[in-house]
């Protein structure tokens, strides 16, 4: 800035972050982050400024709130798209305890997912001035691996197909495409209109209208955005965003992410055919 306390020029999206947001006695003395759910966490330490932003912007009780009082099944002008909002890091990795997943009632979900005590702040994985995590910071443990996604520590074969050496992103990826089909196949067969994902454009979900599955460039646009929520789909969609935005679920909470896939799948299973035979529940 040429004038201080003054953003008096163009600055280009995607760098709000300055020296300060991290290196100031606010940052520095922080010990308590309030999450959207209304939880307020104090056992981050360091790693607190980094939850800060780290949060998203929704929680189980945005989707309460939104759905409270309506049939599961029945469309509701009143609902629209309920966005997690980018990067909620941290409340993936607190899992249960922070509840930024939709987290289905009576359901246990996974709380904080630990590392090695040497490696259990965000700072002690991500460089913090580029955030990018050596991959040899990860080797010393999990030997023979060339990427992040090929770690795996649960001998569970929780998709079922007979492999259980693959990364936990494999059977998450699994869980995930399985709940992008339910949830089109809910939309068209409860809502009567049929439904389409675009990651890159808000407000993500829109209608097909050429009925094959995808959201076009034509499609994904805001005046074709999808309207025809009911609460179950809601909820599930809510969840698929979830693990679109935190593309390193699969290291932060890999449980957390596969039980709100399953309970999403299941709960969809309650109203049109989904296979979840062979697929195990963290």
């Amino acid at each position: 800035m040429s004038t201080p306390g003054l953003i008096d020029h163009p600055v280009s999206l995607g760098t709000p972050v300055n020296c300060t947001a991290c290196h100031s006695p606010g940052a520095s003395e922080l010990e308590s982050v309030p999450f959207p759910s209304g939880v307020t966490i104090d056992t981050f330490g360091s790693s607190a400024v980094c939850a800060v932003c780290h949060q998203g912007r929704s929680s189980t009780n945005t989707v309460v709130a939104a759905t409270d009082g309506l049939e599961d099944d029945t469309v509701s002008a009143d609902l629209g798209f309920v966005n997690v909002h980018y990067a909620p890091s941290a409340a993936t990795l607190m899992g249960g305890i922070a509840h930024g997943g939709f987290e289905y009632p009576g359901n246990i979900y996974k709380g904080r997912f630990d590392h090695v005590p040497n490696l259990n702040t965000c700072t002690s994985c991500h460089s913090p001035h580029s955030l990018e995590v050596e991959i040899e910071t990860c080797t010393t443990c999990h030997q023979g691996i060339a990427s992040f996604d090929e770690i795996r520590i649960s001998p569970t074969d929780f998709d079922g197909d007979g492999n259980t050496a693959e990364g936990i992103a494999n059977p998450i990826a699994d869980f995930h495409r399985r709940l992008e089909e339910a949830i089109q196949k809910y939309a068209t067969e409860v809502t009567g209109v049929s439904i389409a994902y675009n990651s890159a454009t808000y407000p993500y979900f829109f209608v097909d209208t050429d009925g094959d599955g995808t959201a076009s460039e034509a499609e994904a646009v805001f005046p074709n955005r999808y309207q025809d929520w009911t609460p179950r789909l809601l909820k599930a969609a809510y969840n698929y965003q979830l693990v679109v935005k935190e593309p390193a679920i699969f290291t932060h909470n890999p449980h957390y992410a596969l039980q709100l896939l399953y309970d999403s799948l299941q709960n969809l299973s309650e109203k049109v055919e989904v296979d979840i035979a062979g697929l195990t529940r963290p």
